[in-house]
């Protein structure tokens, strides 16, 4: 079963200093029928506008990816982290008990870009942690998170796993789907068809009860590829 999320029909947020597109409900948003995918619970879509950004708030039992595609974050906690987060780095803060943070557009000229993605853990409570890593692109499907932290990957406090995918023009993928797990795609540029499904920019796909999954790229593709219980 294939589920399209479009991505003209998102939830909307515009706080002047800030434009968000939210997959699934948050904050003011809130549709029953898109409250997340599995432990999968947030996707937003967020832009911000130079010189701003989110100011200290807090978050508990929740792992927050965050994975920049223009710009730069600045962010700053509770425990001591200081860190820059440029286009192309993944970020995973494991809120555990609790902690602190802000994320700030430092550029006085260059728009921010991100998606801000949480996973419900399997686990609650433990000590916060924080990751940061960028990652080279060995193949088409590149994982990035994963439970156990192999091969140097983020490592998340539960069972899923987050690949980046990118695939040249007219390049084709298949790939085959484990029984009883869910496929979640997030779309961030280019034109994909998935399963003869056509995919725009922005637009998410959840895939269940599927053996193969097949994908073309009608132009260059760079999506993240979730793998949830």
């Amino acid at each position: 079963m294939i589920n399209v999320r479009k991505a003209s029909e998102r939830g909307q947020a515009n706080f002047g200093w800030l434009q968000s597109r939210h997959t699934f409900s948050f904050g003011n948003y809130y549709d029953p029928r898109y409250m997340g995918v599995s432990a999968l619970r947030v996707i937003n879509d967020d832009r911000v506008i130079p010189g701003q950004g989110f100011a200290t708030h807090g978050h508990r039992d929740m792992e927050i990816i965050s994975y920049v595609i223009s710009g730069t974050i600045a962010h700053k906690d509770s425990y001591g982290h200081v860190k820059d987060l440029p286009a192309g780095e993944f970020q995973l803060m494991s809120a555990g008990s609790g902690i602190y943070h802000s994320e700030y557009n430092p550029s006085a000229t260059e728009p921010l870009h991100f998606l801000q993605i949480w996973i419900q853990p399997a686990t609650t409570g433990g000590q916060p942690e924080y990751q940061q890593k960028a990652f080279e692109q060995t193949e088409a499907l590149t994982a990035v998170v994963t439970p156990d932290g192999r091969d140097g990957t983020l490592r998340i406090k539960q069972d899923a796993t987050v690949y980046r995918l990118q695939l040249a023009d007219a390049e084709q993928l298949t790939l085959p789907l484990t029984s009883g797990r869910t496929l979640y795609l997030q779309l961030i540029k280019g034109e994909l068809t998935l399963n003869g499904t056509p995919l725009n920019v922005g637009d998410g796909v959840s895939v269940t009860d599927e053996q193969l999954l097949s994908m073309q790229a009608s132009e260059a593709v760079e999506a993240l590829v979730f793998d949830l219980p």
